[in-house]
């Protein structure tokens, strides 16, 4: 049974998604502030947070940078009333999985939070190797000349994504279908946004991933 820590100011968005999530079978606990969702991730063990964005005392985007520092793996979904591109960029830039703007469907929720935990939970024991970059899938890392990368959980997946499709064109459906896991409702430019931090990360290896205008992205191995 998988664990979720739901934190939100709003005592009746807590219920409503600890309504939904023990539908759903999940285990749960909450946090109404930054500062207690890092307390009690410090203390506990969750396979995911739900985390909001304005809260009291300390707001979602600084709780999740403590957090990330703690467990570079632990899936975030970051729920806010804030529905600009900027928002959704920062939060991916510090480590989000995946950003739901309210007022929202506590279904959807749910089915975003199983495809990420199915994701998260399938482990491959292989390497992959091109000249100074390695991804270690047991251990779901990418190092390039011996230093890791501080990849968000949701980059990772899109990076492994691309990697093992390696030299086949992928279109944007085909990629926020399977990095996403269902029928994806949000603004497409989630994909561009994840591509943009991807590239921004892995520096001298960010033109492995080419741009096809009008079709969506392919990872060359050889350039």
């Amino acid at each position: 049974m998988a664990k979720l820590l739901i934190v939100d100011d709003e005592e009746k968005i807590r219920e409503m998604i600890c309504k939904y999530a023990k539908h759903e079978g999940f285990e749960t606990d909450v946090a109404s502030d930054g500062f207690e969702a890092i307390s009690k991730c410090e203390n506990d063990h969750f396979d995911l947070v739900i985390m909001d964005v304005m809260m009291p005392n300390l707001d979602g985007f600084s709780a999740v940078k403590d957090i990330r520092e703690m467990q570079p793996n632990l899936p975030i979904i970051m729920l806010s009333a804030l529905g600009e591109e900027y928002d959704k960029i920062h939060g991916f830039d510090v480590g989000i999985d995946d950003y739901v703007v309210k007022p929202f469907s506590g279904k959807e929720l749910m089915m975003r939070v199983h495809a990420i935990l199915k994701r998260s939970l399938t482990v491959v024991s292989e390497n992959f190797v091109l000249d100074d970059l390695l991804i270690d899938f047991s251990a779901r890392t990418v190092s390039i000349k011996g230093e890791k990368l501080q990849l968000s959980p949701k980059e990772y997946e899109l990076f492994i994504y691309l990697v093992k499709n390696a030299g086949i064109a992928l279109t944007r459906e085909q990629l926020l279908q399977n990095i996403w896991g269902y029928n994806f409702f949000g603004d497409d430019r989630t994909l561009d946004t994840h591509i943009k931090l991807l590239r921004k990360n892995l520096g001298e290896y960010a033109s492995h991933i080419v741009t096809l205008r009008g079709v969506g992205y392919r990872f060359d191995k050889e350039i």
